[in-house]
């Protein structure tokens, strides 16, 4: 039986959801302050919303707060993350406040507080078996590799980080992670690669740097 399973996955679910619905009602004030500061800087639409994969490889609708420009060259290409984010997306990204929408999809049962994070749907041929595994248990809003490094660390010891927490989850672990997220938000640490304004895409272990 996989660790996430039976009574324990019913009891992380519930914990989830109880947790979304608080802290969105909490949040509120914060989230309203955001769409403004969003809309008044960047205008619409004030949120992102893109098609992620979560557990089994089973896609859902990803909300965020937008913190990049729609913006393209001459040809029509959209322009790198580092032109396209703006001063207040950097604020948000900072201050994790970017990622409060995403308590909704807590709610829906589509992610969990914590779990790998959901990437994009073109990196799912590209994972290895072993990578794969991290789509056993629902993706979540902070992770085992978001406390452990965030954007700095390279694909491969990300994955690893994934993995570990799937191979050994527990109610105890996640308060742990859920802990050492304050910190790192208060610490700002890890918020992009180095030499990118966010994250290199993946595009393989042959392909992607370390």
């Amino acid at each position: 039986m996989h660790r996430q399973a039976g009574a324990g996955l019913f009891l992380k679910k519930c914990i989830d959801r109880l947790t979304a619905a608080v802290g969105l009602v909490i949040f509120s004030p914060v989230m309203a302050a955001t769409a403004v500061g969003v809309w008044a800087t960047m205008g619409r639409p004030i949120f992102f919303r893109q098609v992620r994969p979560g557990r089994g490889g089973r896609t859902f609708q990803l909300v965020k707060f937008r913190t990049m420009r729609e913006a393209t060259d001459a040809q029509g290409n959209v322009l790198p993350d580092a032109q396209r984010l703006t001063r207040t997306g950097k604020f948000l990204r900072a201050a994790s406040l970017d990622e409060l929408p995403q308590l909704w999809n807590v709610l829906r049962g589509d992610m969990s507080l914590v779990g790998p994070r959901p990437l994009l749907v073109e990196y799912l041929p590209r994972y290895s078996a072993e990578q794969a595994r991290r789509h056993d248990v629902l993706p979540g809003i902070t992770g085992w590799a978001q406390v452990n490094g965030r954007n700095a660390l390279g694909w491969k010891e990300r994955f690893q980080h994934d993995v570990w927490y799937v191979d050994n989850w527990s109610l105890v672990l996640d308060a742990k992670i859920l802990g050492l997220t304050l910190l790192r938000v208060v610490q700002r640490q890890g918020i992009s690669h180095a030499g990118d304004a966010t994250m290199f895409k993946f595009l393989g272990d042959a392909a992607s740097p370390e």
